[in-house]
């Protein structure tokens, strides 16, 4: 069988690290195996779905590398979703219910006063014809719940093992709302058939789900895909992250300088056995991806681990690389400047701060009067090199006898303004003569 899998955002929101960690490891399963990977816009909300957030979707993804081979959206698809519809109603397996969201939840007090589970007690059964055409004429519209079999579901999860659910401790769900609009489970096994999806692999919050969704898959007489369940993302400390998932989106972090691959790089390799390490590519990724590897322990994500991953990235960054983003962030100086600041900045973003520097203005720190004064008389004229650095601090030390530390922090501070930085010998020459003297003299 050829392997399929699906990455099936719905277009609510923005994408967050949790939403392309589960699309990578799709992505990323897809190509290690020769399938096929579908964009799958699960947009049957139409309350909440935009053209907005889907044009976001398509963005993240392309800008991460993670290209499809297929794909569909759920509001297209009505008419297979509807078929497959009648056909659970004929089976007796889709039946209508008739309660409010209110007589509900007192049920729901109720059975619990009782210490009984909450769970639906499929009154709506027992209803006759006359009766649902009574509330009918009262306006009342019918939900649409699956007939759960009450059976134990089992399936050997590729990442979890053997798994057992009891459905009979489930309410039978609702597929489809009082206005005739499906919610997500059965559009989405629905599609699964029709793309031939052969592994749905997902987060572990979805495992119960999964005993419905097989029992559905069944009632339409189709195969059961294999299924995997990998480990949420808890913080550093391991706290939950799911309340600040809104803020590590995607279109942030691309917005904060974070390079596609540092995203890849560390998200490939959360939760596995594998270590973290930079990657250039999605192919060396793929390359070493294995279920086998995930561990059902949950996978501890630190932003800060991202900027780690970012520097070791840019530092092996050539020039070409990082040139058009360069400019569109107005940094100059070519690949001159680039090999000066790589190893320094964390985020590309920060390219701009040294850019300002070279150009100035800035504000000289003058902590050395005596040097600064002795280094602008001995300052060489013409084009500086990466030989300048060393010969004319050289000569300002024979002539004020500052040395080591004394005598570098001094320049550091009176050419850039800052104690810490770019190594001098390359930055000198960017900064060139005129402003050198100019900032020595504690000018802007």
């Amino acid at each position: 069988m050829t392997t399929v899998v699906r990455f099936a955002p719905s277009p609510t929101g923005k994408l967050h690290v949790g939403n392309i960690r589960a699309a990578l490891t799709n992505y990323l399963f897809a190509r290690k195996a020769g399938g096929k990977f579908l964009l799958r816009l699960d947009d049957t909300d139409t309350d909440r779905s935009t053209e907005a957030f889907a044009q976001g979707i398509y963005r993240d993804l392309a800008w991460l590398g993670l290209n499809h081979d297929l794909f569909a959206k759920q509001s297209d698809r009505s008419a297979a979703h509807n078929a497959a519809a009648d056909r659970l109603r004929a089976q007796g397996r889709l039946y209508p219910a008739y309660e409010t969201a209110e007589e509900l939840d007192r049920r729901r007090k109720r059975q619990l006063a009782q210490h009984k589970p909450p769970i639906y007690d499929r009154a709506a059964l027992s209803l006759t014809t006359e009766q649902r055409a009574e509330l009918e004429a009262k306006g009342r519209k019918p939900h649409w719940r699956f007939k759960l079999s009450g059976k134990a579901v089992e399936f050997t999860d590729v990442i979890r093992g053997p798994v057992h659910i009891e459905t009979a401790s489930l309410s039978d769900p609702v597929l489809i709302r009082e206005d005739g609009r499906f919610l997500y489970t059965l559009p989405s096994v629905v599609d699964d058939i029709d793309f031939k999806i052969s592994h749905i692999i997902r987060g572990e919050d979805h495992v119960t789900n999964t005993g419905v969704q097989i029992e559905i898959f069944e009632a339409l007489g189709a195969i059961v895909p294999q299924f995997a369940h990998f480990s949420m993302l808890v913080g550093a400390g391991g706290e939950a992250l799911s309340k600040r998932l809104g803020s590590l989106s995607i279109e942030g972090l691309r917005e904060d300088g974070i390079e596609p691959m540092a995203i890849n790089s560390l998200l490939a390799k959360l939760g596995t056995s594998d270590p973290v390490a930079p990657r250039a590519t999605l192919a060396e990724l793929a390359a070493d991806f294995d279920l086998a590897k995930f561990s059902r322990a949950p996978a501890h994500f630190d932003p800060n681990d991202l900027k780690v991953i970012n520097h070791k990235l840019l530092h092996a960054m050539p020039y070409d690389a990082v040139a058009a983003d360069l400019v569109r962030l107005g940094v100059g100086g070519g690949a001159a400047f680039w090999d000066a600041v790589h190893d320094n900045i964390q985020v590309l973003n920060e390219a701009r701060a040294w850019w300002r520097v070279v150009e100035g203005p800035i504000e000289p720190v003058i902590e050395d009067a005596g040097v600064a004064a002795a280094a602008r008389d001995l300052l060489p004229g013409g084009p500086f090199t990466d030989e300048t650095w060393s010969v004319w601090t050289a000569a300002v030390s024979a002539k004020t006898g500052a040395k080591g530390k004394a005598l570098f922090r001094p320049l550091r501070l009176a050419l850039t303004g800052q104690p810490h930085g770019p190594e001098m010998r390359k930055l000198l020459p960017l900064i060139g003569p005129e402003r050198a003297a100019k900032r020595l003299a504690g000018q802007a």
